[in-house]
């Protein structure tokens, strides 16, 4: 019998319940422990089962499962011979602290300061402002960080209008792009949130409070379900989430140098509209690999930024893509991918299959029209640097 390749993964947004408050052995398990001793033992019923082991054995993850990849190859670095790991949610306990400064900066006591529509406004404003600054206007921002948008603009001039933007409102939305500081230091806790993610704000800035971020705290930090969300100190408490955590779940390590000695290789890719793990979290820990590193890095890791895509998917940009056979070819044949074909598929793709195509480009690199050709055609772009 021929033997396939091991092939796990999730993509879970894990809510922290009741049961783990009390148990450290459950946060242990859900760190690192589960998909560890999973992988051990799915490689022991293949090896008894066909007689010898996996040939290969790859991850594929997003969100809590992106962060399980990167813990893997940190912690153990001969489980998996390639790993995706999309839209990490690594950097754990700041993340649950960004949802958090997500929520507060969208409540006013007991009421919402930017509802769906203005929500709605606010993202019609950024595309209007940002749209066509790559050269194509198609509802994209290609590059949101040469967005220089400014709330402002939107500031009612007289009495609240459907329109406009109330002083409080525009004070939300700049501390959600600004993201988490420090209130002693100054300090950048965890990025903000990118222009044209604006839609999904309502994810953790809805009433009664945000979900999955706050039971981080209530339940493993404080142990007080009755704790509420705006009660976070982003000094003192962020500090304490950071020691009880101890790298348990976790996984901002940069030290993938025994991954990548036993030939493993990594793909990591991220939605530049996400509104839940900022995208800039998953560009700083690529960094740090690379800066940790070096050589070593440069032919072992790739990023692929999506433009318009949200969390895990979905968005106004293609977010469909084939991340498995590029990570397979990588790992069996050493053929590294430097451009994804992504599609963005309409409500029937069956029926219609995709409306636009684009090249997702490794990291720095991005798709550049060539000035002929269909702009929704992948074809009529190319890889280049900004």
């Amino acid at each position: 019998m021929q033997r396939p390749p091991l092939i796990q993964g999730t993509k879970a947004q894990v809510k922290m319940r009741s049961s783990a408050m009390g148990h450290p052995e459950k946060v242990v398990d859900f760190g690192y422990r589960a998909v560890h001793e999973m992988t051990v033992k799915a490689k022991a019923i293949i090896a008894a089962y066909y007689g010898s082991g996996p040939k290969f054995a790859y991850w594929h993850g997003c969100s809590s499962g992106g962060k399980q990849g990167l813990k893997a190859a940190q912690r153990f670095p001969k489980d998996y011979d390639g790993i995706i790991a999309g839209a990490p949610a690594n950097y754990w306990t700041h993340l649950m602290a960004s949802g958090i400064w997500i929520a507060d900066a969208n409540h006013n006591g007991e009421a919402i300061l930017l509802s769906q529509d203005n929500l709605a406004l606010l993202h019609k404003t950024v595309l209007d402002s940002c749209d066509a600054l790559d050269g194509i206007k198609d509802g994209v921002i290609d590059d949101p960080k040469a967005c220089h948008f400014d709330p402002n603009k939107l500031l009612c001039k007289g009495t609240a209008q459907s329109s406009c933007l109330a002083r409080s409102q525009i004070e939300a939305a700049e501390k959600i792009y600004a993201g988490p500081k420090n209130p002693r230091t100054g300090e950048q806790v965890y990025p903000g949130l990118e222009p044209g993610s604006e839609l999904g704000w309502f994810i953790f800035g809805s009433l009664p409070g945000p979900p999955i971020v706050a039971s981080h705290f209530q339940y493993l930090v404080f142990k007080n379900v009755a704790w509420d969300f705006r009660e976070l100190n982003f000094d003192s408490d962020i500090a304490l989430a950071d020691k009880l955590d101890q790298g348990i779940i976790t996984a901002t390590d940069p030290n993938l140098k025994e991954f990548f000695a036993a030939g493993g290789t990594l793909i990591l890719y991220h939605g530049w509209s996400d509104p839940m793990p900022a995208p800039q979290n998953t560009i700083n820990y690529y960094n740090s690999v690379l800066r940790f590193s070096g050589s070593q890095a440069q032919s072992s890791i790739r990023l692929f930024m999506a433009p318009g895509m949200g969390h895990c998917g979905g968005g106004e940009g293609p977010f469909a893509f084939d991340l498995d056979s590029a990570l397979s070819e990588w790992v069996e044949q050493s053929k590294a991918p430097e451009e994804i074909v992504a599609a963005h598929l309409t409500s029937d793709p069956a029926a219609h299959g995709p409306d636009r195509t684009r090249p997702l480009c490794a990291y720095p690199k991005i798709a550049k029209y060539k000035g002929t050709g269909s702009t929704d055609d992948a074809s009529s772009f190319i890889c280049t640097k900004p």
